[in-house]
């Protein structure tokens, strides 16, 4: 009979390899704002397909030496040709805390993970907004918070650099 025996942890021990951890404390409603500029005419004729723009930003700021307040920041503009239809803008925040993460990691994670927490949210509260401002509900797209993340990073290296763009360009 043969005996066998069981691989024992090949794969490093856990404490070096814990789990990054984001944990939220708090969600809220930071800033809020609807505009239909053009009701109750555009209500009553509704244009069949408008274009809506969507703005999305991240932001973060230090609450205390483990403690942070992430901002996303949403916005959806529709128009039908020259008729603006609504203007919608939310800033979702959070308190989250990235107990037990390298300073080298705690970066992305605030920036990436935690507004991928907090969308879902904020996604929930546009819509209901374009619905209760009489239009049909705004479903936003899955956002990718990594590209976000990587855009936010050129544009602090470009500043950084001075490399003079044009302000009126983004």
């Amino acid at each position: 009979m043969a005996e066998t025996q069981e691989p024992e942890n090949q794969g490093g021990t856990d404490e070096a390899r814990a789990p990054r951890q984001i944990v939220v404390h708090a969600q809220y409603i930071k800033d809020l704002s609807f505009e239909n500029p053009n009701a109750p005419d555009i209500l009553i004729n509704p244009p069949s397909q408008p274009d809506v723009e969507i703005g999305v930003n991240v932001g973060a700021r230090g609450l205390n030496s483990e403690q942070y307040e992430v901002l996303l920041s949403l916005s959806a503009r529709a128009k039908d040709e020259d008729k603006s239809l609504f203007l919608a803008e939310l800033t979702y925040a959070a308190i989250v805390s990235a107990p037990g993460t390298d300073r080298d990691e705690l970066n992305p994670l605030i920036m990436i993970e935690a507004p991928r927490l907090m969308f879902p949210f904020a996604r929930a509260i546009i819509s209901d907004m374009t619905r209760d401002g009489g239009f049909m509900p705004l479903s936003i797209q899955p956002i990718d918070f990594v590209a976000v993340y990587q855009n936010n990073l050129e544009r602090q290296q470009d500043a950084a650099a001075g490399n003079g763009a044009d302000p009126e360009a983004s």
